[in-house]
């Protein structure tokens, strides 16, 4: 049923995927309602708003330009995976790493990429401001996502830090997007991002007023940023 109901809203958003990404995405939709029952992953697990606002929101992220052939690519705050492992679906080649501060979730996300045979992705159990500051991590990414992690004043300062000079950070915002982007202008120049395009996104059935903001990092993160977890929610650049 899940995979019926996936295929046709596909269709609806111009979007369509080969029989293997079909089955792929199915078996994770199965794997991520029966997880659910015992940890928490997502408060949707209806077949439609699974496929519609987890999967194919996800996918409505990705431009090629952006997201280049190979791209190293962090989801910041990844929760069950979204949009993460889903982008790993749609665009095989790339190399994701899923980042998240809780271990439960990223249990159950290494569950799937092993039943899934995927390969260049992990899991990293690490809080963004740690990850910002680490070797191994810092503008290290081609691309960092974020989707319903937190404000954009706090998150750019969250993802920033990981992204290459001339990579981007990509983030799925909801209709209050123009006013956070007011709000994090002075945060995206302290952290040396550049806003590149705002690109609406409609959903099948939906008309919410989302979209997504592809902020391009021009400039290297000044070594003061990102500051210890818990102040850039605090106090916001």
């Amino acid at each position: 049923m899940f995979q019926a109901i996936l295929t046709d809203k596909l269709r609806e958003a111009g979007l369509s995927l080969t029989e293997r990404q079909l089955e792929q995405l199915s078996i994770y939709y199965e794997r991520l309602v029966a997880r659910n029952q015992h940890v928490n992953l997502t408060a949707l697990t209806a077949p439609e708003d699974v496929a519609v606002k987890h999967m194919i929101d996800s996918f409505l992220a990705y431009r090629k330009e952006v997201f280049i052939p190979g791209a190293a690519v962090c989801d910041v705050g990844t929760g069950a995976g979204f949009p993460g492992l889903a982008l790993k679906i749609f665009q095989p080649d790339l190399n994701v790493t899923l980042m998240d501060s809780l271990a439960k979730r990223l249990a159950f996300l290494q569950e799937v990429i092993d039943e899934l045979q995927l390969t260049a992705v992990r899991v990293c159990h690490m809080r963004a401001e740690d990850a910002g500051r680490a070797a191994a991590h810092r503008e290290k990414y081609d691309v960092v996502t974020a989707r319903a992690v937190a404000r954009l004043s706090v998150l750019a300062e969250y993802a920033l830090p990981l992204v290459k000079v001339g990579g981007y950070f990509v983030a799925m915002k909801g209709p209050k997007y123009e006013e956070e982007l007011s709000d994090a202008a002075q945060a995206l120049q302290k952290l040396g991002g550049r806003l590149a395009a705002v690109v609406p996104a409609s959903l099948p059935g939906l008309d919410d007023g989302r979209a997504i903001l592809y902020i391009q990092k021009i400039a290297p993160c000044a070594s003061t940023y990102p500051r210890r977890a818990g102040l850039p929610e605090k106090k916001p650049l």
